[in-house]
């Protein structure tokens, strides 16, 4: 098989499965459809590289992208607000504040019982939890066998990956990243008191005047 036909049948398996397919998945099919035909495998990778690059091109409105550990068609983000016109709302995930906060917790620090959630959080994260879960963003990957009562433990989704179309947690930002901003100081009180013996004061009419400071040693008697 050459590498424009592993091409052809690789774009093939991607665009009809309703899930990303890793390269494994795509090989073993290609090998279970070709039965005595040979199949030269090591040519995958350059064929996979192939249709990414093909789609890439401005000419057409999606892409094959690597997110959740495979291969992928997806419309291009220029073409999501009509593409939502379309669909409505049946394929957004709405979150509230708590939902995300619980979301980037559990994200970041996974696995993660929800007693550490909301303790991290400070208040009660029973509800946001099961919204998480419900939304298929987060899975109960086990239990903590060392705590009493061995409570279950949360962690991100193959859905969660997907759905932020990332390919492995490796790519999401790092929180020395995100933390890293320019923190603005509060100015001292000391420090807005105009220098030298003078203060500012509003007049009758509204404007702001530098008038000199009256004090014991320049009063007249």
């Amino acid at each position: 098989m050459t590498i424009e036909e592993l091409m052809l049948q690789s774009e093939a398996l991607i665009f009809g499965s309703d899930k990303p397919l890793t390269s494994i998945d795509i090989a073993q099919l290609i090998r279970d459809a070709a039965s005595e035909e040979e199949v030269d495998l090591e040519k995958l990778p350059n064929a996979l590289e192939a249709i990414v690059e093909k789609y890439a091109s401005d000419f057409y409105p999606f892409e094959v992208k690597q997110i959740g550990g495979g291969f992928q068609f997806l419309s291009k983000k220029q073409y999501y607000p009509a593409l939502a016109k379309l669909n409505g709302e049946k394929y957004t995930k709405k979150l509230s504040t708590a939902a995300l906060e619980t979301l980037a917790i559990i994200a970041y620090k996974q696995p993660i019982t929800k007693g550490d959630i909301e303790s991290i959080r400070g208040v009660n994260s029973d509800y946001s939890v099961q919204k998480l879960l419900e939304k298929e963003l987060i899975v109960i990957s086990g239990r903590n066998e060392d705590l009493v009562g061995k409570p279950l433990i949360y962690s991100t989704s193959k859905s969660f990956m997907d759905y932020l179309g990332l390919n492995s947690l490796d790519e999401l930002p790092k929180l020395s990243e995100i933390l890293q901003q320019d923190i603005v100081e509060p100015t001292q009180a000391s420090e807005a008191v105009p220098e030298g013996n003078t203060q500012m004061v509003v007049s009758e009419n509204g404007e702001l005047m530098e008038i000199e400071k009256t004090t014991p040693e320049n009063i007249e008697d």
